[in-house]
């Protein structure tokens, strides 16, 4: 291997901060230990890359996660071996999930250690196998600027997902005086961005004798950068778009063919355009159970397109008539290139649309006590649907999906795949980093607060200010939920007899604090949210509050539960 000459020698942390630096990383996030000491030396004195300091390694992982998503660019985390890393391993595994490039450093005992039972050692290559994308653990200090290099590349080509490097401390303190040659060499990673000519052809040939087609939007348009595309290619023929939690925004909640969030707690339109369609275009979703409901009876009565990054996600869940493997925008991109074809399916659209007229989201008002829904209409209508929305997960997160009126990419932060309880807090600080000019809003259930909540620590250090929006029903809502519908209302350990006084939580960490709980005012009293500062927002809502509609589990996407019909 090539060998390339420094003009001075320096040490394994240096190489690897200046190999971070060359390639266009600017933060990162991290907590110090024993076994990341030297790279911690070689932060202090190198100035032009930005480290925040969170308050838990999971914290630091979701920092990353919110940088990352917001972005579409990598997030960074460096975290001490042992406890350090294991600390890590929620955030690893939520980043492998949802698709999330992100890069985690974790320091490890000296090489003579390793295998010893040395001090805070643990095998994080093995137990972060199967929630990698990739993972390396340097064994040579010369070795450095190779392995970041194909590291980054590997977690932001392709499908994107995290990679760990796991650095033993002497490899951190070796002097070096040359280093391997850093050119990509990886004849067995080649992602295929391209689709396939003939299979577009097939797509379209489908498309011109479908009666019933509807489009599936799922987080890999939100990744490639395609709603553009996607936009162009539904108005062309006139299609209704069916989205996925995480690709709300792509196609905004006002547009025509827009039907919403599918799936469990998505909407009337959407469940029943997708149970009726005899055409189903999926781009970038892999059909997790939330959006199919019973994969028994999911798109029995259809032709199945799908167009996905990643060819292991074809026919892993849903049997497909049309594999198409490559990037969203790119498939889009030869869609659109393609000559217009004549379609008939103007009949199935009107219906369609009819359906998202007949059965919107619906709650029923309340003058008692203040509505959870009603505060996230309120929000985004002070926003003007233009704020960056981070959630946590549990009820909140799907009044969230199913109330804010997201217009942008990239616009929604959630935890989708894992389902992460605490993600909502440090994410929320990624996103706002990432985008400092960007309001950015969390909404957290008082459940998923009470996990990750010492990352508001770092606020006012860091001049952050997020809007915490803390909807507070003194309970694991969505727990509860499936207690008292399918459990005869056994309410076990789902709620909590006792919780702290979160405002003077918020007092504690210096951060402007308010707890609404008349109806009456809200309007008035959420006008604060638009104040440039961070602040904690309390709104107490009724710990008997259901999301609804509900595919209940095991049940097809048509079976929901709680739909409200129009007159």
């Amino acid at each position: 291997m090539k060998k390339i000459k420094l003009t001075s020698s320096k040490t394994g942390a240096d190489l690897i901060l200046d190999t971070l630096f060359e390639l266009g990383i600017d933060t990162v996030f991290g907590y110090p230990g024993g076994a990341v000491l030297p790279l911690y030396d070689a932060i202090y004195q190198h100035k032009e890359i930005r480290h925040i300091l969170g308050r838990h390694e999971q914290g630091v992982t979701h920092e990353a996660e919110g940088f990352a998503k917001s972005t579409g660019r990598i997030g960074v985390a460096i975290v001490t071996s042992g406890p350090g890393a294991t600390n890590a391993i929620t955030g690893i595994a939520d980043a492998m999930s949802d698709s999330v490039p992100m890069l985690v450093f974790t320091g490890q005992v000296g090489t003579s250690g390793i295998g010893k039972d040395a001090f805070q050692e643990a095998d994080i290559v093995g137990i972060t196998t199967p929630i990698t994308k990739y993972n390396y653990q340097i064994r040579e200090a010369a070795d450095i600027p190779r392995i970041v290099t194909e590291a980054i590349h590997i977690a932001t080509t392709g499908r994107p997902g995290p990679v760990v490097i796991d650095v033993p401390k002497n490899i951190q303190e070796a002097i070096v005086s040359e280093y391997n040659d850093p050119s990509l060499q990886l004849p067995g990673y080649q992602p295929n961005l391209e689709p396939n000519g003939r299979q577009i052809e097939k797509l379209m040939e489908l498309l011109k004798t479908s009666k019933r087609p509807v489009l599936i939007a799922g987080g890999g348009v939100n990744y490639a950068g395609a709603s553009k595309e996607l936009i162009a290619f539904a108005e062309r023929y006139d299609i209704p778009v069916v989205s996925t939690l995480l690709s709300l925004g792509v196609m905004p909640i006002e547009h025509r063919l827009s039907l919403g969030m599918g799936g469990m707690h998505g909407s009337y339109a959407s469940n029943m355009a997708l149970a009726k369609c005899d055409l189903m275009i999926n781009f970038g979703s892999r059909f997790a159970d939330r959006l199919t409901g019973n994969p028994a009876t999911f798109a029995k009565k259809c032709q199945v397109v799908h167009v996905d990054i990643d060819p292991a996600e074809i026919g892993k869940v849903v049997k497909t008539d049309v594999p198409i493997v490559g990037d969203a925008k790119r498939t889009l991109e030869k869609l659109l290139a393609y000559e217009t074809v004549a379609t008939n399916h103007a009949s199935w659209t009107e219906q369609v649309l009819h359906n998202k007229e007949r059965a919107p989201f619906y709650y029923k008002p309340s003058e008692e006590i203040i509505k959870p829904q009603r505060a996230i209409e309120i929000i985004g209508e002070l926003t003007k649907g233009d704020a960056i929305v981070v959630t946590d997960v549990g009820q909140h997160q799907m009044w969230a999906a199913q109330f804010y009126p997201y217009k942008h990419e990239r616009q929604i932060i959630t935890s989708g795949g894992l389902g992460t309880m605490g993600f909502g807090i440090p994410a929320a600080v990624g996103a706002k980093l990432a985008n400092p000019d960007k309001e950015v809003v969390l909404f957290v259930g008082d459940g998923g607060f009470q996990m990750t909540n010492q990352e508001l620590a770092i606020l006012n250090g860091y001049g952050i200010a997020i809007k915490v929006v803390l909807i507070n029903n003194h309970s694991l809502g969505m727990v509860r939920q499936w207690q008292e519908s399918f459990y005869n209302e056994h309410r076990s350990e789902s709620t909590f007899d006792a919780e702290p006084n979160f405002q003077l939580m918020a007092e504690a960490y210096g951060i402007p604090h308010y707890k609404f709980s008349d109806p009456a005012s809200l309007e008035e009293d959420l006008k604060v949210i638009t104040e440039p500062r961070p602040m904690l927002i309390e709104i107490n809502i009724s710990n008997r509050e259901h999301v609804y509609p509900m595919v209940p589990s095991g049940k097809s996407n048509e079976e929901m539960l709680g739909v409200k019909f129009n007159a």
